[in-house]
């Protein structure tokens, strides 16, 4: 796959747009100057990669807004080689964003189709998440956990539960909350029974959806 200056000069004008919208974690802005948002939409749509605009993909599904995948991982407030949970791998966009940033990725996508496509797509790209799996999201991942942060990157209509037990003490999750947009939630597990809930805004995300595999 190639990367060339004329998309690295519109990922440089991405980058810059998206500082001046308020992302300030050089972590997450080195990441997305390293990370060719080309490879991860349809070939027909790589001349609109650098727009910071949601772009759609198959299986009705899409690849988010720059700025959204930027601003979710800044709340995460990421160091290197922390243990990272994404729901909802998708394109892979996002994970390739939290793996270029040097955390350990553990990443579930319960759509079929887009998982084998996405598998691929990091086979070429050498993006090598410690896990990826198919399967329910809802769920995580109990068996890996606990984890330093939980990225989830589709709408839901309540904050998971299971999700919760699978922080570390000290760890965030990033969920957008509730029907058709949603509210942006960090909530940091402060002890194993007591969570700090912050709102970050409102967004619009694909559904998350349970019990499916």
């Amino acid at each position: 796959m190639k990367d060339n200056y004329k998309f690295l000069g519109r990922r440089k004008d991405l980058v810059n747009e998206i500082k001046e919208k308020g992302i300030t974690d050089q972590l997450v802005l080195d990441s997305l100057l390293l990370t060719p948002r080309h490879y991860f939409v349809d070939s027909g749509l790589e001349e609109h990669a650098y727009l910071d605009k949601a772009l759609p993909i198959i299986e009705d599904q899409t690849i988010s807004q720059p700025f959204t995948v930027a601003f979710q991982t800044q709340l995460l407030c990421l160091e290197k080689k922390q243990k990272i949970l994404e729901i909802g791998t998708g394109s892979g966009y996002q994970c390739a964003i939290l793996y270029n940033i040097g955390v350990d990725v553990y990443t579930i996508e319960r759509n079929h189709k887009l998982f084998r496509k996405t598998s691929e797509l990091f086979g070429k790209l050498n993006i090598r998440p410690k896990i990826f799996k198919y399967g329910d999201g809802y769920k995580g991942l109990p068996d890996n956990s606990p984890f330093d942060g939980i990225i989830v990157t589709a709408g839901a209509s309540e904050i998971p539960q299971e999700l919760l037990k699978q922080l570390k003490v000290g760890g965030r999750l990033v969920i957008p909350v509730g029907g058709r947009s949603q509210t942006m939630y960090r909530i940091t597990k402060e002890s194993n029974e007591k969570y700090k809930k912050e709102k970050f805004g409102n967004f619009r995300f694909v559904p998350l959806l349970k019990n499916k595999n």
